[in-house]
């Protein structure tokens, strides 16, 4: 196409690591300037959506691949060290004062998710190949759970590749431009909540309890802390990788699925000892650090060209989205519930692990290890909701 160019330009998997860490890192210092055109232009566009935007459309341009060893070893070890890292400053105890709205409000977007797929996929099925349901399948594991969970399910249905391309640009055009606007909703919360005659009371207390505790016993990043942090981080998350690698694999469990719920568990467990306190010097900073990377490889994996040549994927990712959307707004108004939890609740499965707590943080800055949560929930129930939606779309595709 006359906008690539002839060849990738940055191939070698080190090279497109130091290209995506520079474009991230000058996305973060743009965002923390204080010019006030870029101030304004960032309130409305969060260096976030730029963290995987602008390595999406690198890919379309040809400047780096979609497919390269790196995006691999991101996902394998730098997923598991940042959702390890962020762990460390959950607070269970004040996360349950949150009652059970916030549960509530995920299943609400599970629901979505699992009813949306195949109803889209009745709408579009004329315009779609005829085995388009492993796409649905491939796409509901991502949208409930995340990229591990997608992968089981492209494992359990076997996926075709000219399928799975257009649905990877599907989940991250569509997926994270909903991300994009939930964190634009951010600035209205408050407007929200007065309209919905929500009570959110309960989460301004637990994050202005949480945030006095962090900034009370926050301390200088110092190197043999640092030292500490990462070697515990690629530490245990190597050792729990290997391990994932020999226990069972089913249609349900991959060795990535394993990974991600046993790190959450040690994270978890971490959090009631004294490894917490290497919180105190910017552990949870580190592992948005990873986060963050690792999004950008995620938009590096989708290339534009395929929006052009598979329209009909998109406008089914859309239709199917808004089906979420509609269900959990109406779950929200129906139980007065606050814009956070809407939020939390439908990251928790559109987004998983990765994105979830940065939307919390957003909306409610020491709050992250909520939406942590919520992604770890999405990571449990994702894979069992994602072969019911397989089911179910399977069986419209041999309706229809």
């Amino acid at each position: 196409m006359w906008w690539r160019f002839d060849t990738i330009l940055i191939q070698e998997p080190m090279a497109i690591f130091s290209y995506l860490a520079a474009l991230v890192g000058l996305v973060f210092i743009l965002g923390e300037s204080k010019n006030p055109f870029l101030q304004k232009f960032f309130h409305y566009a969060p260096p976030l959506i730029w963290t995987y935007f602008l390595p999406m459309l690198s890919t379309t341009f040809g400047i780096i691949p979609d497919q390269s060893a790196l995006y691999d070893f991101t996902s394998a070890y730098i997923l598991p060290v940042g959702l390890l890292l962020l762990l460390l400053s959950a607070n269970v105890p004040a996360t349950l004062k949150l009652g059970p709205k916030a549960i509530t409000m995920f299943l609400a977007g599970t629901l979505g998710v699992v009813i949306g797929g195949p109803i889209a996929l009745a709408i579009f099925q004329p315009f779609l190949p005829e085995d388009a349901w492993t796409g649905v399948a491939a796409l509901a594991g991502s949208w409930i759970g995340g990229s591990a969970n997608m992968a089981a399910m492209i494992e359990a249905t076997g996926t075709p590749k000219e399928i799975l391309s257009p649905i990877i640009v599907v989940d991250t055009v569509v997926g994270y431009s909903w991300m994009g606007i939930m964190i634009a909703l951010a600035g209205f919360q408050h407007k929200f909540d007065k309209w919905n005659k929500a009570d959110n009371s309960i989460i301004r207390k637990v994050n202005e309890d949480m945030g006095e505790l962090q900034r009370k016993n926050a301390k200088p990043i110092e190197v043999p802390y640092l030292a500490a942090i990462i070697g515990l981080g690629f530490g245990v998350a190597y050792v729990v990788r290997k391990f994932s690698e020999t226990l069972p694999v089913t249609n349900v469990l991959s060795a990535g699925t394993w990974t991600i719920m046993i790190i959450s568990a040690v994270g978890i467990i971490f959090s009631f000892t004294k490894v917490r306190t290497l919180e105190n010097y910017g552990a949870s900073k580190i592992g948005y650090a990873g986060i963050y990377l690792l999004l950008a490889t995620i938009g590096a994996k989708a290339d534009l060209a395929y929006v052009w040549d598979s329209p009909q994927y998109v406008a089914m990712g859309i239709v199917w989205l808004a089906i979420h959307v509609i269900i959990i707004f109406l779950v929200a108004r129906l139980l007065r519930a606050p814009l956070f939890f809407v939020a939390v609740g439908s990251q928790g499965n559109i987004g998983g692990t990765s994105s979830a707590p940065v939307v919390a943080s957003v909306f409610q800055p020491s709050l992250a290890p909520v939406g942590l949560l919520m992604g770890i929930l999405g990571n449990v129930v994702g894979t069992y909701a994602a072969v019911a939606c397989a089911w179910i779309a399977e069986w419209v595709s041999r309706t229809l």
